[in-house]
């Protein structure tokens, strides 16, 4: 058994899921002292009450996992059948303890305590008003206690209490899932709602051949009505099992697909986004940046000499080279922007709503946090550099003329002498 020490016990008291359990119970509790006059029990029938006491506890056991709240079972069976026969009150007080009761086999499966008291007062609580209400709601459309016929109306009566008692239920495990934080939408099962109405439905059989066969008939009955519940309980779970397994494998089928997507989009050296994908982002930013009137600039940043560096070092150390420039370039990014292996050692980048001057800045960090790596690491005497080209939107309306700039910038760069930074002169045109 699992125990709570006295500062878990003070916040299990202060849950809303336990003040949520506790307020029902206190609830039904009022409710049934209220309506307690009403009782049709005497001394003679304590036996109905034995019966349907082990019932509701047996079709309380006869259930399933529920993913959002927890469990499913068919207790409507007995909560329905003993409203026809004993009447709303006595079966809500029945049925109410039994609720009470069952929970607490869980201690030896290790559910700490807390816990099986909050699942038995809500339990409790909830079933004691949801079949004294819809005992009210059947007694009041004139339906007979204890069921002796069953006509058209008397069925009428039953049908509307079952679908009152679903939507109390409905409302009160609603209730729960939102204090647990859990989504509502996901609580929603026509599966399992129908099950619920089907057990309601099998309780007005069972109530309905109470008074009219022999006991060992009636047994008998019960017994071929309990086996097909298993048999559905069994179909539950599998179902449910089934769900689970779709649920994995659809997860396990997206994840796979993120990242033959991710793959597609990038470049399997650098780790970086590839030129396909770069051009997506390039038309698309572009046509925001005119849309929204805002600044707009990319930079072409090519390794200067990066052919000498493979023939000098080998082309292991020149593809350890395009790993840290990438690395050096993604670090100066920001979420914003994007940065690209555009070529064999030429990079893209979109520098999203900056000025042409913050752009400048931005390269020039870029290119000074290249020059001072300690290259030697990879090769002794190795040393790296980048020519940057940057072209800040003027009046340009296509990728392919914003592009065009960028790259007569980087050949300017590398024939003014390599490792610097050019940009776009005031009297350039802004046409391609």
């Amino acid at each position: 058994m699992n125990g709570a020490g006295p500062t878990d016990t003070a916040s299990w008291l202060r849950s809303g899921e336990f003040r949520y359990g506790a307020l029902l119970f206190v609830v039904a509790l009022l409710a049934l002292a209220v309506a307690a006059p009403s009782s049709a029990l005497d001394a003679g029938e304590w036996s109905r009450v034995g019966f349907f006491l082990a019932f509701a506890l047996f079709t309380i056991s006869i259930g399933y996992e529920q993913p959002a709240f927890g469990y499913v079972s068919f207790d409507r069976v007995a909560q329905v059948s003993s409203i026809l026969v004993l009447g709303p009150v006595d079966a809500a007080w029945i049925n109410g303890l039994a609720s009470l009761l069952y929970p607490w086999h869980r201690l030896r499966r290790g559910v700490p305590l807390h816990s099986v008291i909050s699942a038995s007062l809500m339990n409790s609580g909830l079933m004691t008003l949801m079949v004294l209400a819809g005992g009210y709601v059947y007694v009041g459309l004139g339906g007979p206690v204890p069921l002796t016929h069953l006509s058209l109306a008397t069925f009428a009566a039953a049908l509307t209490s079952m679908v009152a008692m679903q939507l109390l239920n409905e409302a009160g495990m609603l209730t729960l899932v939102s204090i647990r934080g859990q989504s509502v939408r996901d609580s929603l099962s026509l599966f399992d709602t129908a099950t619920e109405l089907t057990a309601g439905l099998i309780g007005l059989l069972v109530a309905s051949v109470w008074m009219r066969m022999e006991g060992e008939v009636f047994l008998l009955l019960l017994a071929v009505l309990l086996a097909g519940m298993l048999a559905l309980k069994r179909f539950a779970e599998m179902r449910l099992r089934l769900e689970r397994l779709v649920g994995e494998r659809t997860a396990a089928l997206q994840e796979k697909t993120l990242q033959l997507e991710q793959l597609a989009a990038r470049d399997t050296l650098t780790g970086l986004y590839n030129r396909r994908h770069a051009d997506a982002f390039l038309e698309r930013e572009l046509e925001r940046a005119i849309r929204l009137g805002q600044p707009f600039s990319i930079a072409l940043a090519d390794v200067d000499r990066f052919k000498q560096i493979n023939d000098g070092h080998s082309h292991g150390v020149g593809d350890r080279v395009l790993e840290r420039v990438a690395a050096i370039l993604a670090e100066h990014m920001r979420d914003s922007d994007l940065v690209a292996r555009y070529g064999g050692e030429e990079f893209l980048l979109c520098l999203v709503g900056m000025s042409e001057q913050e752009a400048l800045a931005c390269c020039e960090d870029v290119r000074r946090a290249v020059e001072r790596e300690r290259w030697s690491r990879f090769a002794p005497g190795l040393q790296v550099t980048l020519s940057i080209g940057l072209a800040a939107r003027r009046q340009e309306t296509t990728t392919l003329a914003l592009l065009h700039h960028a790259d007569v910038c980087l050949y300017r760069a590398k024939n003014q002498g390599r490792n610097r930074v050019a940009a776009r002169r005031v009297t350039e045109s802004g046409a391609a």
